[in-house]
């Protein structure tokens, strides 16, 4: 059973046709990869599952609740199923480490400041940044700032966490810690994760499935497996773009 469905979405910006009839089906418990090139639809797409954009014509569902019609009380409660790690980290710069994570369950305002330190500290030692607690972001690398990033998106314990290109501006061993990191918990805590990337080699890494957009529709859907022995032209150009062969196998130069 699906847990996030697109019924023939689409969205209009600034006159262009971004998303157009899309039909996406991603089920619980899985790592769905989003993949396409600047201007596909990815981070449109990823907008609609939390209603910071609402279809022109089609529907979104978030299990039984369409959330593209939600409004109020409903809506945010929808949102709530929700965590987002931005492609940013979105940290604020004058907090610690500490007061970043906890400010969801701040603003909350369900939980005394004990138990808030109770849960950010539970969450900090899960992605290995209990010795971060009282760092500001400015004294953090990269690679740290997104898994601050993540323990804030994890802070309320969501049942999906979206991730906006979350190895960009990484270096290569820092993204394959993030891959990592992602993988560990949906194994762990069965999270279903929603990944828009353009780095394929997170994608074949992570993702149970890859939908390649294309001129606002899927134009390929498949594992990574399948991704890479496919026979669609947009897909090729992406592995051989990163010198990905049909091994699925890293060969800059001459491929297969």
């Amino acid at each position: 059973m699906s847990l996030i469905r697109f019924e023939r979405v689409t969205k209009r910006l600034g006159g262009r046709t971004v998303l157009n009839r899309l039909d996406l089906e991603i089920a619980r418990g899985e790592t769905f990869v989003v993949l396409g090139s600047s201007g596909s639809g990815k981070s449109v797409t990823l907008k609609h599952m939390i209603r910071l954009l609402t279809p022109d014509e089609g529907r979104v569902w978030i299990g039984d609740d369409c959330i593209s019609e939600a409004r109020g009380g409903a809506l945010e409660r929808i949102r709530r199923r929700f965590g987002v790690l931005f492609q940013s980290a979105a940290l604020l710069q004058w907090m610690s480490v500490f007061d970043n994570v906890a400010l969801p369950l701040r603003e909350q305002g369900r939980l005394d400041e004990t138990a808030i330190a109770d849960r950010v500290r539970d969450k900090l030692k899960l992605l290995g940044l209990e010795d971060a607690v009282a760092k500001f972001p400015a004294d953090l690398s990269g690679g740290m700032q997104k898994r601050v990033g993540l323990a804030r998106a994890m802070i309320l314990d969501p049942e999906i966490i979206l991730y906006d290109e979350p190895t960009s501006g990484l270096d290569p061993v820092t993204s394959r810690t993030i891959d990592g990191l992602i993988e560990d918990l949906r194994r762990r805590l069965g999270i279903t994760s929603v990944v828009v990337t353009h780095d394929l080699h997170s994608a074949l890494a992570i993702g149970a499935r890859i939908g390649l957009l294309h001129q606002g529709r899927v134009a390929e859907l498949a594992t990574p497996a399948e991704f890479v022995r496919s026979q669609n032209e947009l897909a090729r150009s992406f592995l051989e773009s990163q010198y990905i062969t049909r091994r699925g196998v890293w060969e800059e130069g001459n491929g297969v």
